[in-house]
């Protein structure tokens, strides 16, 4: 059986400490990647890695945390110390449970970040990551955000960055009667293009692929309101009859070229990227007036205030599924324990069977009848015991299931070693260890 044996480290640089360019210092080539690299790191059996516009975390299971932090320590290396946030077994495991449920982003209570935890789950799997610790964490981190936003009101109102970029657009500039250019149609330019077609008076979608720009205007064309699509080469002539620009492109170089923005007049731009779309020259431009993602944070204040009581109903949440989490590990030890214990009993079972009905001259009937007694002694003599380990593993109490291990030692004679299963259980709690690294290992490590 499978049990969640190692400790979970992970290291988080995201909006609320460090700066969009440290952002992009910190930055991985891609999830799947990312998480193929810090399996190769010596120790490291489970790996996962969640990349966005506001955060880079990465997560790594080994046999203790020294060996985790190390394997993750070059994702922080770029940027200064005191941007990166380190976290423990459990600090890591209700972290992710946190940001899941859209308590950790700078839009609280956004959407788009359960997806992206379903699709860095995805990409971990695919490189082989995904392992007993990290199926279950991340399993519970979905349910969890799953929960926040059908149980609560966390997600009402601006609930994404696109959503943020138009609330601020349509409060610092005004929407009616404007034109304005969406460049990018990925996920948050279709949303931008979206939560703007109701209320300008013309949309252009600009992007390299002018397939996807037709595809995207088919479901953005409001009755009214005219939607141009157009290739990016043709931005800087667009640029010179919008009234405002969002800028949502997955490009790792500037795509908004900072003459066109000089010479296009005034022009209200929110670039919600990272890296950045539109060059920090642009910022100086007096015609222009930009905002880039921490510029964003004015806007999303107001949400957040607005979402104060229904976070804390989501943070009862999270305590709640945590709670669940480490019972649901827990469980699992001593399902391992238990394993080790039904593995010894079936073996002096089978053993007392053969030299019993060897010694007997039984028919097939009579022969199944003592087998059939001998399964029910069994089951009912280690139900009391099978009880007991779960309840002592969720109390924490290891030294009984330690115990239940010495007593269940499947040795029977100094040439028959112990089974897989054995060996494997007492590995989990701790044999031949101290106090202190056995409560590490088996389900309570420290951070």
């Amino acid at each position: 059986m499978t049990t969640p044996d190692g400790i979970l480290s992970g290291v988080s640089i995201a909006h609320s400490r460090a700066t969009i360019d440290q952002l992009e210092a910190a930055s991985v080539e891609s999830q799947k990647s990312a998480v193929a690299a810090l399996l190769e790191e010596p120790g490291v059996s489970e790996a996962f890695v969640l990349q966005t516009c506001n955060r880079v975390e990465a997560y790594a299971v080994a046999a203790d945390s020294q060996t985790g932090r190390a394997a993750l320590a070059a994702l922080a290396d770029p940027v200064p110390d005191e941007v990166v946030r380190e976290f423990g077994h459990e600090e890591g495991l209700r972290h992710l449970l946190r940001v899941a449920a859209g308590l950790e982003s700078l839009v609280l209570g956004e959407d788009q970040i359960l997806g992206q935890v379903r699709q860095a789950r995805q990409d971990a799997r695919a490189a082989g990551g995904i392992g007993p610790i990290l199926e279950d964490g991340i399993t519970k981190a979905i349910h969890v955000g799953e929960r926040a936003r059908t149980e609560t009101g966390v997600n009402e109102g601006v609930v994404s960055l696109a959503s943020a970029a138009v609330r601020l657009a349509a409060e610092r500039h005004g929407l009616a009667g404007a034109t304005a250019v969406v460049v990018g149609t990925g996920e948050m330019g279709r949303l931008a293009a979206k939560r703007l077609a109701d209320s300008v008076a013309q949309l252009v979608l600009v992007n390299r692929t002018v397939e996807r720009a037709e595809a995207l205007a088919e479901t953005v064309d409001p009755p009214g309101t005219p939607v141009e699509t157009v290739s990016l080469s043709a931005l800087p002539e667009r640029l010179s009859e919008a009234d405002l620009v969002i800028s949502a492109t997955a490009s790792t170089e500037y795509v908004v070229d900072t003459d066109a923005v000089a010479d296009a007049g005034e022009t209200f731009v929110v670039d919600i990227t990272r890296p950045r779309d539109v060059p920090p020259a642009a910022d100086d431009l007096p015609n222009a007036t930009v905002y880039d993602l921490d510029r964003l944070e004015s806007v999303t204040e107001k949400t957040r205030r607005m979402r104060r009581e229904a976070a804390g109903e989501v943070e009862q949440i999270v305590d709640e599924e945590f709670e669940r989490l480490l019972t649901q590990y827990k469980r699992k030890r001593a399902d391992g324990v238990i394993s080790a214990m039904y593995e010894s009993a079936e073996q002096i079972k089978a053993s007392e069977l053969e030299r019993t009905l060897s010694e007997l001259d039984l028919g097939e009937t009579e022969t199944e009848a003592v087998e059939a007694m001998a399964d029910a002694i069994v089951s009912q003599l280690l139900a009391p015991p099978t009880n007991s380990l779960r309840d002592a593993a969720e109390a924490d109490d290891w030294e009984t299931i330690h115990t239940a291990l010495q007593l269940f030692n499947p040795n029977f004679g100094p040439e028959d070693a112990p089974s897989p299963a054995f060996v494997a259980a007492m590995q989990a709690a701790g044999e031949g260890d101290g106090p202190d690294e056995v409560g590490e290992s088996v389900g309570e490590p420290g951070n």
